[in-house]
Parts: structure tokens; C-alpha cells; sequence
């Protein structure tokens, strides 16, 4: 059998499992089962053991801290695996070393190992077996583990997928925690309360280990000083041990910019230096990266500052304010809840010319999108209401056209899909005006497989 045939039966093994970025997240947290991946990683005789990790949750900013993060081990020398999620085209996306994402031939022997594995598991212990047996999610996380530990990765920076405590990349024992912001999202699971997720989050927290938080609030800051201080775990904080300034780009702006920052730990004065992503927010993530090169060198790894500014001039981290396009300019972003649309808006205001806009919006059924809308419209001078379709979480376009009515807006464009709304964001802004494609990272996905002709069936 081809790698090709090899390649699509792996991916209808992993798509045949509960899949909760498809589904939709579970009823409840007890639905959330780390017993079930620890024995996994035992079975696999624990690859999680080959390299140190970094181990990074938070609401919103913990995939772009991760991706700066992972381009300063590399830059410093270190061989660095990245485990981020979701995806935006294919699953190998998701296990990086030095910025490559694996191949289809190791993804397929991942696939392979895991696989027999699972059904091992599943035919010898009925509660492993629960619920269908092990996940997506979970499957992924283990053929990244593993695939880290053949490449011969000298350290791990790992991405939590959703909450912390029971996820499923808390089976692990990190050289170092970060949790770089808390604000309302997934609250069905986490919490109604920014302490309650606060103390979800947290759950990465191991005992004696040093943690980075870039939290800011008094509730959840407090929430985790006191699950730090329980767990003996040394616990630097943002505005407390390390502070960032930031430098939005000088206006009027002929070109986007995406500003300078000065970061000061109590160890080390970094910069100020041009930032690798737009946004005030971003200038907070690189604080927080800081902060972990600083902690990491009282472990012994030591990065110099020409190090650590190279690699995060060396960033990509795609659908961040993604710049796709000029005359107008084409902005492609993830932002999936309230928080990251206000980071979003300001962004867009600060780092980006001036001139007519267009809103193409799309949002995920149960996500807050009516609170996204009213930190996004007053920005934009025209809106065109979209759906993403290759995941059946998808908002209705007309539920999000009635969402913008409902908010005190007339009525917006529609479009079926990505395609056609960026056809026709194109024909209605002037060459002067910006369009950017946001809502859902699905959405963005979709926008740029249209922008770069990507073929995510290939």
C-alpha cells in the first residue's frame, strides 16, 4: 500500500474518533477523562520523559507565546518540538520540530503506533473504552509526544487545548508552567467566573515547578498565587516580577506596522525591539516569552538576548492578524471569543492604515459571536456575514446576519462561504480600504486556503 493509501486510512482512523473541535465541547467536565492518557503514555513507555517541556495554557495568547517561544529555543540552538491545536489545513500542523511539521510517512507511523494501542486498551479495559475511547485530541497528543522523542527534541513546548486541569497535555511533567491570560471562554466547562477558570487553567501548575503568569485581574491573579503557593511552586507575575512598554506605531501609517516593546524582568532588560506580530496584545505574549528565557536560564539553559531577539524576529505564526493581501490590505485573524475580537479591533486601529473596512464574519454556534459582533461592527463601514463549511459547528449565516441586526446595525451581505465573501469584500471596499476575515479560526482557516490555494484535501 502507498504512503498516499496509508495517509488517508490514518486520517479516517483519527476523524472515526470523538472529536470535540468537530462535535462540539462535552457536556460537562466529566466527560474529561486524563486517567485515560496517562495510560496511553504509559503503554508507549512514557516518550514524554525524553525532553524537558514548557507546558502553556490561557484563554487567548497561549498559541502565539508558544510559536515566539519556539522559534527562541531554536534560534538558541536547542532541536524544539511544537504541539499546538487546532490545525488550520492538515493534522501534521500540530507537531512541529524546528518550525517542519512532520511528514506524511511520520505521520502515518505515528498513526500506526498509536492505533494498536488504543485498541489494545480498549478491548482490555472497559472504563478506558467509555465514551467510545480515546479521542482525537488525544491520539494527537500522544503521536506528537512520540514524534518529539524520535526526532531527538531538547525541549517541548506544548499547548494546552482547552482548560487546563483535565486536558489532555496534563499527563506530562513540565520543566515550567505559563498561563498567559484569563478571560471568558468554553465557560459551560471552565467556569462562570474568572476565578473558577482561573482554577481550571492552573491545574498545569506541578508541584515545585516555576511557573510564568501573565494574568492580570485581581480575582483569577489570586486564584493562582494561592494553587501556586500550595503547590510549592515558585510563581513569577506579569506587572509583579516583569513588566512590558509597548510602542504603537507612530500615525498617520502609509504601511501596517506592528509597533516595538520593552520588556523588564527581574533578571534581564530586553529591548525595545520591532515586534513579529501586530497587536498591544502580542507585545504582552512576547513579555510573557521573556519571562519563561529568564526562568529557563535559572534552570541552566541559558539564550542571549542576540538569541532570543532573533528568534522572535523569525516568527510565523499564521492567522494572527495575518496580513494576505494589499490594495486593500487583507487581514485574515482567528479571533474566536470577546476578548480576542476587542484585541483585534484595537489592533486593526493601531498597526494598520486608515481607510473604508469591510467585516467578513463568521462565527461557531456556541460561541459568545454576539458579544465578538459588538466589539468588532463599530470598526467596519460595511459587513458581509459568512459561515465556515468544512465543520459542522458552523454559525448559520443567517443567524449572524439577524445578530447584526440586533445589535442596532442594518442589515449585512451574505455569502455562502469563504470564497464567495472575500469575492465580494473585494468588489465593495476602495484600493485605499481593509477587509479582514474573522470570527472563527475555522473561518480563517478556509479564508486562506482560498488566499494561498491551499488544497486541505491533498
Amino acid at each position: 500500500m502507498s504512503i498516499s493509501e496509508r495517509y488517508r486510512e490514518s486520517l479516517d482512523y483519527l476523524h472515526g474518533r470523538l472529536d470535540y473541535e468537530r462535535a462540539g465541547m462535552p457536556r460537562s467536565s466529566g466527560d474529561l477523562r486524563i486517567g485515560r492518557m496517562r495510560r496511553i503514555l504509559r503503554a508507549l513507555g512514557d516518550p514524554q520523559d525524553a525532553y524537558k517541556i514548557v507546558h502553556i495554557a490561557g484563554t487567548k495568547g497561549k498559541g502565539s507565546t508558544a510559536a515566539m517561544l519556539a522559534s527562541v529555543l531554536q534560534a538558541h540552538g536547542s532541536k524544539t518540538g511544537l504541539f499546538t491545536s487546532p490545525h488550520l489545513h492538515h493534522v501534521e500542523e500540530r507537531f512541529r520540530v524546528d518550525c517542519v511539521e512532520a511528514s506524511r510517512a511520520e505521520f502515518v507511523e505515528l498513526v500506526e503506533r498509536v492505533q494498536p494501542i488504543c485498541a489494545r486498551l480498549d478491548r482490555d479495559d472497559p472504563h478506558f473504552a467509555e465514551g467510545g475511547g480515546a479521542t482525537f485530541f488525544e491520539i494527537t497528543t500522544a503521536m506528537g509526544l512520540i514524534h518529539f522523542a524520535r526526532a531527538g527534541a531538547d525541549v517541548v513546548v506544548l499547548e494546552v487545548g482547552m482548560g487546563g486541569r483535565l486536558d489532555s497535555t496534563n499527563a506530562i511533567h513540565p520543566c515550567l508552567s505559563v498561563i498567559t491570560t484569563i478571560s471568558f471562554d468554553h465557560t459551560r466547562l471552565l467556569g462562570s467566573t474568572l476565578g473558577a477558570i482561573a482554577g481550571e487553567k492552573a491545574g498545569i501548575i506541578k508541584r515545585g515547578r516555576p511557573v510564568i503568569s501573565g494574568v492580570r485581574g485581581e480575582e483569577p491573579a489570586r486564584v493562582i498565587r494561592q494553587i501556586a503557593a500550595r503547590r510549592h511552586a515558585p510563581l513569577r507575575e506579569i506587572d509583579v516580577d516583569f513588566h512590558y512598554q509597548y510602542e504603537p506605531p507612530q500615525q498617520p501609517l502609509n504601511r501596517p506596522s506592528a509597533g516595538r516593546v520593552g520588556v523588564t524582568s527581574w533578571r534581564s532588560n530586553w529591548g525595545p525591539f520591532d515586534l513579529p506580530l501586530f497587536g498591544r496584545h502580542q507585545a504582552h505574549n512576547a513579555a510573557v516569552v521573556l519571562a519563561v528565557v529568564d526562568a529557563l536560564a535559572e534552570q541552566g539553559l541559558e539564550i542571549s538576548e542576540a538569541e532570543a531577539m532573533r528568534g522572535l524576529a523569525a516568527v510565523n505564526w499564521p492567522a494572527r492578524a495575518e496580513l494576505l493581501g494589499e490594495r486593500p490590505w487583507l487581514v485574515v485573524d482567528g479571533a474566536h471569543n470577546p476578548a480576542s475580537a476587542v484585541a483585534l479591533a484595537e489592533t486593526l486601529r493601531s498597526c494598520f492604515p486608515e481607510g473604508p473596512s469591510t467585516l467578513v464574519f463568521g462565527s461557531t454556534r456556541d460561541k459568545d459571536f454576539q458579544s465578538q459582533l459588538e466589539a468588532l461592527l463599530p470598526h467596519f463601514a460595511r459587513v458581509i456575514c459568512t459561515r465556515y463549511v468544512n465543520n459542522p459547528r458552523a454559525l448559520g449565516v443567517d443567524q449572524a446576519v439577524q445578530a447584526v441586526v440586533d445589535l442596532g446595525y442594518p442589515e449585512p451581505m451574505s455569502a455562502d462561504d469563504a470564497k464567495s465573501a472575500i469575492e465580494l469584500a473585494r468588489k465593495i471596499t476602495p484600493e485605499n480600504g481593509l477587509i479582514c476575515v474573522t470570527g472563527s479560526l475555522f473561518l480563517a482557516a478556509e479564508a486562506r486556503a482560498v488566499l494561498l490555494e491551499i488544497d486541505e484535501n491533498a
